[in-house]
């Protein structure tokens, strides 16, 4: 459900919807004229660019294709669920498949859980039985995971590792649609990525390092996006970010303007938030940032936040799953 600032607000974004901006979506159907169109000509023209300059520009694609998919998953730029997954399966950032990406990013909008570890499936944070039971290794990657530079360079190992033992359970447990997604996904990957090596002189190894480095930019994202405190409103970062970084994460960096309206297309967020700026500033309570590069001066080596979640309780030491037996993702669209 939406949450306006007020019914000024709310009116004033029904009025919006009925433009032709809103109502035909043309940017964003741009964006992925764009981020295909790109990502495709950049890789069949790889030997001309040359490996390296080649590499770096898929990854940045790559990064813009899963900004892209976010904004497929809430909603646009169709009304069709299944019109827009079209435009977000393929693997071009590797790692995984639309359809569980879908349906874990929609758990994660229940506010109510938000950053709880075992309720929210993009929680940095762990139960004090996980740091109890974890090694004096694994605590020193979770606490450097919570620095910039370490969220950047391991932050997209935990997610690797999770997704794969998300696949691993799923098999376990029998829970098909999961493991057919996977199947799928794996399959589009080999023949992209024997397409890559064959056709495009891309090694199947640099196409598997693209998608580390579109994680790792996707990082710089996410670094301290939520916080755990106890109104829900004031757990949600807004970062006033440069517009090459608002082009790249799609004005995502207005992450509480989007958890409080995620039905609003992403071109319209900035417009948004700018009009009631201090309203919003008010809203989340001061959890606002001029930029990632303040991020990186604060907290380059530097933990952000500590590792153990401060009320997180025995009950959400269960893991995480994407969706259940019987259970369908879809009925969180609008989240």
């Amino acid at each position: 459900m939406p949450r306006y600032l007020d019914d000024a607000q709310r009116d004033a974004i029904q009025d919006q919807r009925a433009s032709w901006r809103w109502r035909s979506e043309w940017p964003t159907w741009l964006v992925i004229v764009a981020v295909h169109g790109g990502w495709f000509a950049v890789a069949m023209h790889a030997r001309t660019l040359g490996l390296p300059v080649a590499l770096g520009l898929l990854a940045v694609l790559s990064c813009w294709y899963m900004s892209l998919q976010h904004e497929l998953l809430h909603g646009h730029p169709t009304r069709w669920p299944l019109v827009n997954m079209i435009f977000g399966l393929a693997p071009l950032a590797v790692w995984f498949p639309y359809a569980v990406y879908r349906a874990s990013h929609l758990r994660h909008h229940d506010d109510a859980h938000l950053t709880v570890p075992g309720r929210d499936p993009e929680s940095y944070y762990v139960t004090p039985a996980q740091w109890a039971s974890a090694g004096i290794v694994l605590r020193a990657a979770i606490a450097a995971r919570n620095t910039f530079v370490g969220r950047l360079l391991i932050g997209p190992w935990f997610a690797i590792a999770a997704s794969w033992r998300e696949a691993a359970m799923a098999v376990l447990d029998r829970e098909w649609r999961i493991v057919a997604s996977w199947i799928a996904h794996i399959a589009a990957l080999a023949v992209l990525a024997w397409w890559l090596d064959t056709r495009c002189g891309v090694p199947w190894r640099a196409f598997l390092g693209v998608g580390y480095a579109a994680l790792v930019l996707s990082s710089v994202r996410s670094f301290l996006e939520h916080r755990a405190v106890g109104p829900e409103r004031e757990r949600t970062v807004i970062n006033e970010a440069a517009w090459p970084w608002r082009l790249l994460f799609l004005n995502n960096n207005y992450h509480a303007v989007h958890h409080d309206l995620p039905g609003v297309p992403w071109f319209a967020l900035g417009a948004v938030y700018r009009e009631r700026r201090e309203a919003y500033r008010a809203s989340n309570g001061g959890f606002v940032v001029r930029g990632y590069g303040e991020w990186f001066t604060r907290y380059a080596f530097a933990r952000a936040v500590a590792p153990v979640h401060p009320f997180a309780s025995a009950a959400d030491d269960a893991p995480v799953r994407t969706f259940g037996r019987g259970e369908r993702a879809e009925a969180a669209s609008g989240g």
